[in-house]
């Protein structure tokens, strides 16, 4: 739920937030710039002039005031939401753009003899590329052996296997990807069916 929508009541109550109302940074700043000039025009009156009138218009503008002060803030919040979705996901074709060249290290490392110098060198540009990668959020979906989850699999074979819980993944046949908490692409498994019902994942 964002900001705007949070009911009173909830860990960030504030019984001054507004919905957005669309209003740019400058607009909402010149609001708060009126509104508070206002405020000390009114608060500065004669005491002799002072009544409920003028009592009940210091209110409105104190009230104006504070509620500029909230839509600005929550003006901040939603750009700051913004930038930081921007900065986590603008990678995201890139990211998907490099997904064949690391299932061409994965192929070159199955078909290299292990501990040859080949395949030594291979597996550390490999590690290389992926350390970048991982560090800019980019996480694999490998694991067999877990409940099948629609979404982050994509089932493509099913085979009957009575030895394990239905519905288990029992071979990862290409490696999905998040990037962050955002699915890339899921990972195509092999399914099995047959066996004792488990708990669904939905």
């Amino acid at each position: 739920m964002s900001d705007d929508q949070r009911k009173p009541g909830g860990p960030d109550d504030d019984a001054y937030v507004l919905e957005d109302t669309g209003e740019t940074i400058q607009d909402i700043e010149d609001e708060m710039e009126r509104t508070a000039r206002q405020a000390v025009d009114t608060s500065n009156r004669p005491a002799a002039s002072a009544g409920t009138a003028e009592t009940a218009d210091a209110l409105e503008w104190r009230d104006r005031y504070l509620r500029a002060l909230a839509d600005f803030e929550n003006y901040r919040k939603r750009v700051e939401r913004e930038k930081q979705d921007f900065f986590n996901y603008a990678l995201s074709g890139f990211m998907k753009d490099l997904l064949p060249v690391l299932e061409n290290f994965d192929r070159a490392l199955e078909h290299a003899e292990e501990g040859d110098e080949f395949h030594k060198g291979v597996l550390l540009i490999y590690k290389q590329l992926f350390d970048i990668l991982q560090k800019h959020g980019l996480r694999p979906i490998d694991q067999a052996g877990v409940p099948f989850d629609p979404k982050m699999h994509e089932g493509v074979v099913r085979e009957e296997d009575p030895s394990v819980p239905s519905h288990t993944v029992v071979a990862i046949l290409q490696k999905g990807y998040f990037l962050h908490d955002r699915l890339l692409r899921p990972a195509l498994v092999k399914v099995a069916v047959g066996g004792p019902e488990q708990d669904a994942v939905h």
